[in-house]
């Protein structure tokens, strides 16, 4: 099992959204193998699209995990990438490996196919929120590689209204 540096982020964000599916996630005491992202540039359905305050970290950081509250009630989990470009990855979707009692007490479900199927989701699950922005991914939030291979889709990404014909979404049904 190895730990992804702030190298692995310094790179094109497509590609880091790509590799990322299949890496397991560890956030405390829960841990999901990624199963969905979605890369973010400087597209016009990107917080990058325009610098504001809240889009920085996309521009002047690598390596860095970012969130933000999205429609007034969950917060969403991205990791900032490319060195000297706009660009994050958001992690759309996970499936739980440790801590599954704690995420579903999180989450009040008792089904563990609903625990982080969602970017929302995730986060309440792990209790990932606005304290962990800025942070350096390998302090509170660890990505490891570990060993994984599973063969990956690729989509238009969701959710969104502009841009909707670039197909930056991995995601994989193998795990």
């Amino acid at each position: 099992m190895k730990e992804l540096r702030e190298e692995f982020f310094a790179r094109d964000t497509i590609t880091v959204a790509r590799e990322l599916v299949g890496k397991l996630l560890v956030v405390g005491r829960t841990a999901g193998v990624i199963t969905e992202t979605e890369a973010y540039k400087d597209d016009p359905a990107s917080h990058a699209f325009k610098r504001t305050p809240r889009s920085e970290l996309m521009y002047s950081t690598h390596g860095r995990v970012y969130v933000y509250f999205v429609y007034g009630n969950h917060y969403c989990l991205n990791f900032t990438c490319e060195k000297g470009k706009p660009g994050a990855v958001l992690i759309r979707a996970v499936k739980p490996v440790r801590g599954i009692k704690i995420m579903m007490k999180k989450r009040r479900v008792t089904r563990e196919k609903d625990l982080a199927n969602g970017p929302g989701k995730l986060c309440q699950a792990m209790g990932i929120d606005k304290t962990l922005n800025g942070t350096r991914i390998g302090e509170k939030v660890k990505v490891y590689d570990i060993g994984l291979k599973p063969r990956i889709k690729k989509t238009k990404r969701m959710g969104i209204s502009k841009a909707t014909d670039l197909e930056w979404r991995f995601i994989t049904e193998d795990l």
